[in-house]
């Protein structure tokens, strides 16, 4: 079974003891885990355990007694309600928020996945937990880290280029900014394109429609219009923005998008923020070796009033940017098998993306024109009102809003 397939089991499973449990005593929810767990054969126990939330001593405790039992005997009586030795959750709230900070940064992965992955083994994990003052085992630190949405995961060509020999420093930087300014409410956002969708054409995967009645779309792909996401997705509270280009995927145009969401959301959201902190990849329209890029966020910070802060992510590692799997990796599972045929449908596809987490995106469309080729002169980088940071300044800066002239 794939991944998504297991995912969606677990979360049928799931589904169904929520409503069953709500009829039934101690015992028997018990007894009904431990015959689910044995009509599902090998695996079957881990499985419900990680659905209903019982322990797997509890569940084999329901197998024997489904095997010691005779017909007709009743089962007896049960404990009171509410006894017995409360969930790990329950009796320590905070474990899965440290055991989330623990992973989170170096959470890795295909953005393409919905999946979190962790390179930490279980044994590590629960060590760091216990220093914390959190008493666990491995074993229950990897059923709470699939209840968390992770899972191990086989290794994957992800690397793009060598690697920086301050990337992990980066990280942990980079990781401090974003912490210090959600605790303080402040606007985080993480920034990208997506990959160029061809208008018109086959989009990868399959969707139901009536047999022998697909959808048809064009047969070659040169010479296609291409629509251009570009996406802003708030860390904090979980919502996604998309502009859809229709030019060139330039500096100029990555601004633009910011400020689309800036004005439609993020004003709105955020009502007297002076401060915006920016997570972007080291290159593409948002490279940090852009000059282009720092002059349109200079006009955005003068526009706002907003001191901009930006955060590069380490050469190499785009695919590690939170956008990824937290908004692209939805839009691309939305509109899988649906033909992209104007880029009106790409906007309305984007817009419809939800996941059961609460993630909700707007979108819409770019016709602006964004040249390549814009030169950036010397005099105009001199202007900026640039304040670089004093660990590797040329990844962490802030722009500042110039005074305006009377």
């Amino acid at each position: 079974m794939s991944d998504d397939g297991y995912m969606e089991f677990q979360e049928r499973l799931k589904q169904k003891f929520t409503t069953l449990f709500g009829y039934l005593d101690e015992r028997q929810r018990r007894i009904a885990a431990a015959v689910e767990a044995r009509s599902l054969g090998r695996g079957g126990i881990t499985a419900v355990a990680r659905a209903t939330g019982m322990s797997r001593p509890s569940i084999h405790k329901g197998l024997g007694e489904l095997r010691q039992r005779k017909p007709g005997v009743p089962l007896g009586h049960s404990r009171k309600s509410g006894a017995g030795r409360k969930p790990l959750a329950v009796r320590d709230p905070q474990i899965l928020g440290e055991l989330d900070r623990l992973v989170d940064p170096d959470t890795r992965g295909d953005p393409m996945s919905p999946l979190r992955w962790t390179c930490k083994s279980t044994r590590q994990l629960a060590d760091a937990l216990r220093d914390g003052g959190h008493p666990i085992s491995h074993r229950l630190v990897g059923e709470l880290l699939a209840s968390m949405g992770y899972s191990l995961q086989a290794n994957i060509k992800t690397k793009e280029g060598s690697s920086h020999p301050d990337r992990d420093a980066q990280f942990r930087y980079l990781n401090e900014q974003v912490r210090n300014r959600l605790e303080r409410q402040r606007p985080v956002i993480s920034v990208d394109s997506k990959k160029k969708e061809l208008i018109d054409y086959k989009n990868g995967g399959s969707e139901w429609q009536p047999k022998g009645d697909p959808e048809p779309v064009q047969v070659h792909d040169f010479g296609k219009e291409k629509g251009i996401p570009h996406g802003i997705y708030d860390v904090g509270r979980n919502l996604g923005w998309v502009t859809v280009g229709r030019d060139h995927d330039t500096a100029s145009f990555a601004v633009a998008s910011i400020r689309r969401w800036w004005m439609a959301m993020g004003s709105t959201m955020y009502p007297g923020a002076a401060q915006l902190l920016i997570c972007a990849d080291g290159g593409g329209s948002n490279g940090y070796r852009l000059r282009l890029w720092k002059v349109e966020l200079q006009r955005f910070a003068d526009e706002t009033g907003l001191t901009v802060t930006v955060c590069h992510l380490p050469p190499g590692t785009s695919k590690w940017n939170k956008i990824e799997h937290r908004l692209f990796s939805h839009i691309s599972m939305n509109w899988r098998g649906r033909p992209l045929t104007s880029h009106e449908v790409v906007v309305e596809l984007i817009a419809a993306t939800t996941t059961r987490k609460g993630l909700r995106v707007r979108a819409e469309l770019d016709p602006a024109s964004y040249p390549t080729g814009v030169e950036v002169t010397d005099a105009q980088i001199e202007a900026l009102s640039l304040r670089r940071h004093t660990f590797h300044g040329e990844w962490n800066y802030d722009l500042c809003p110039r005074p305006t002239k009377s």
